[in-house]
């Protein structure tokens, strides 16, 4: 194998492991119905990680609209939630599932019981209730 393999080689592998990261540390991904269920028995909160902008496409209707960047940074949105929410699981869906995934990871690490739902998509293409923002 020459050096230039070797270095594309190890590329790969860091891009490959940059793009699963959240599904191989973001926790289980849950099913529409699992979600569904959890979150009619009031055992676990939905939210979407979405920038506000992201909204006006559509939520969930159960989801709390906690912004990832918030996550990430002073908590403005996410602490008062997470204290009134710390003894039930947190279901998280974006767009695709990775920031969802990077959010239940960072809040797992926190001591949070979480999982990851994915896309919205998911949750409107099983014919859930959606609301506009």
């Amino acid at each position: 194998m020459t050096l230039f393999q070797l270095i594309l080689l190890f590329v790969a592998a860091i891009g490959a492991f940059l793009v699963m990261r959240p599904l191989l540390f973001g926790g289980r991904r849950l099913s529409v119905a699992e979600a569904q269920a959890k979150l009619a028995a009031g055992t676990a909160v939905l939210v979407d990680v979405r920038e506000p902008g992201e909204w006006k496409s559509g939520v969930a209707a159960p989801a709390a609209l906690l912004p990832g960047s918030d996550l990430l940074g002073e908590r403005r949105k996410w602490k008062k939630f997470l204290a009134a929410n710390k003894g039930k699981e947190v279901i998280l869906y974006c767009a695709s599932g990775i920031r969802s995934g990077n959010a239940a990871m960072i809040l797992r690490k926190e001591g949070f019981k979480t999982a990851n739902l994915g896309s919205f998509r998911r949750w409107a293409g099983a014919g859930l209730p959606v609301r506009k923002e």
